[in-house]
């Protein structure tokens, strides 16, 4: 007995099949492209995602036998909106991605209105560009004839999961979760229901938006025309932070977590209760069949991985995101010099969408070690910020691409002075969709069993002088203010 995981984030799908165990069998990824046609905007293409999980489940299947997969999970990069043609499901408009900072105005408008209050009090969110609605808003006021045919009923608008979905299964299902459905500006967060006064607000059509299901049970199934000629259940779904919550088998109040990926995502379970929010968000974690809901607390970095990304191909300082731990070795400190990765505005805390990208502390010595170190230092800075916001933890447990960096977990672990627990499998994102598909299809019988297939890799002590730490960090808060407000 084995499950299916598709993830599809924001630079690539990856494919997984996870068997009874918790081990990942096998395992496909492929990428694709990024559109960015104007600054602050960020797209992706709708056929290219859909291709991508193609071709990443494709060659999952080359290596692994089909008749032993007993269901699919699907997790997702959550806050990006699409539309598509409920007939032929291609799409009128590329995507906009949960980068994408083009409402940055709009925003700011909301605000001034006075809607800020009620849309946090509804949905734990706040008013940043980051979020759905606002896109959706943003297409309605600036595409007049696209959104007709949504007004209409023959466009669908969606996440990438309920997308996925109705590609999967030719168009039969229109659903989503309760978890990528709280990141859309268009959900009551207590209740778990699309508000019909959020949607009036954004001026989005009820009937246009997905049906809300529970994150695992029986909530659709592929069709073999059109996905690879499997037939199977669709049993769990899930956004991408929270489904490594749940791969991370953060069942119980207090636990938490931290993703490197894209962004970097700080989640802590709070159970039945809906968090208060301030300077994080509040979120549903997700719904199990009985129609409860578990909440989560959340700190959303934009940028951490992309800041890699970005060393590598807009700067090409470095070949690949695993030679950062060996460049950055070389050197012991950045002998002053700090990056401030706000390249596409500055998220949990400080919220700020005119913040833009800097490098300062630059001297005639500097090399790009000193830069690809700053890099890996203001990845664990943006989450002791966000963690600093939050009651405190005795551990954190981390995961994604980032998590095999061990010269970031030790310097994560410096910066929080509390240790840091990476599991054997790091790609928990793709293994919560898996846990809960299985939930969904019967693989396993309850998260106690889940528990049991958490194993851990490597735990990093902190070891650095807390006076050194707290010192660079002071210095990287001065940074961060001085990026506040550029493009403004």
């Amino acid at each position: 007995m084995s499950v299916l995981a598709i993830d599809a984030g924001t630079t690539g799908v990856t494919a997984v099949v996870v068997e009874r165990d918790g081990t990942i069998a096998v395992k496909g990824y492929q990428e694709f492209a990024q559109h960015f046609p104007r600054p602050g905007w960020v797209e992706h293409a709708p056929e290219e995602i859909w291709q991508a999980a193609l071709e990443a489940t494709s060659q999952v299947l080359k290596a692994y036998d089909a008749a032993e997969l007993e269901a699919v999970g699907i997790t997702n990069q959550r806050e990006t909106v699409m539309l598509w043609d409920r007939e032929t499901l291609g799409a009128p408009r590329r995507a906009i991605v949960w980068q994408d900072r083009r409402t940055a105005d709009l925003c700011t408008r909301l605000r001034e209105e006075g809607h800020e209050d009620r849309v946090g009090e509804l949905t734990g969110l706040r008013l940043d560009p980051y979020f759905s609605g606002t896109k959706l808003m943003w297409l309605r006021e600036n595409e007049p004839h696209t959104w007709a045919l949504v007004e209409s009923g023959r466009y669908a608008v969606g996440t990438v999961d309920s997308y996925l979905i109705a590609r999967m299964s030719r168009g039969t299902y229109h659903v989503t979760d309760v978890s990528n459905a709280s990141r859309t500006l268009l959900m009551d967060l207590a209740t778990g229901e699309w508000s019909d006064e959020l949607c009036s607000l954004f001026g989005v059509p009820r009937d246009a938006l997905p049906d809300l299901v529970p994150n695992w049970g029986e909530l659709a199934v592929t069709d073999p025309a059109s996905f690879l000629g499997l037939s199977l259940p669709i049993s769990g779904v899930a956004g991408d932070q929270q489904s490594a919550l749940f791969g991370q088998t953060c069942f119980d109040v207090g636990d938490s977590k931290c993703t490197y990926g894209t962004g970097s995502f700080v989640l802590t379970n709070t159970g039945p209760t809906v968090p208060t929010t301030g300077a994080l968000l509040a979120t549903a974690a997700w719904k199990d069949p009985s129609g409860a809901i578990t909440y989560a607390s959340e700190g959303s970095i934009f940028v951490t991985g992309a800041a890699v990304q970005w060393l590598r191909d807009g700067i090409q300082i470095v070949g690949s995101a695993a030679e950062t731990q060996a460049v950055a070795s070389t050197i012991t400190d950045t002998e002053g010099v700090v990056f401030v990765p706000a390249l596409t505005g500055l998220g949990a805390p400080d919220w700020d969408p005119h913040a833009r990208g800097m490098i300062i502390g630059l001297t005639r010595g500097t090399t790009r070690a000193h830069v690809v170190r700053a890099t890996l230092e203001a990845i664990a800075f943006e989450v002791r910020d966000v963690l600093d916001t939050m009651p405190s933890v005795s551990s954190l447990r981390v995961d994604g691409g980032a998590a095999a960096n061990d010269l970031l977990c030790q310097i994560q672990a410096d910066q929080l002075g509390v240790p840091v627990e990476r599991p054997e499998i790091v790609e928990t994102t793709a293994l919560g969709a898996a846990f809960l598909a299985g939930l969904g299809a019967g693989v396993w019988s309850s998260t106690d069993d889940l528990r049991h297939n958490w194993h851990l890799d490597r735990r990093f002590e902190p070891r650095a002088d807390r006076a050194t730490a707290d010192a660079a960090h002071t210095r990287w808060r001065d940074a961060v203010e001085r990026s506040k407000g550029w493009a403004v």
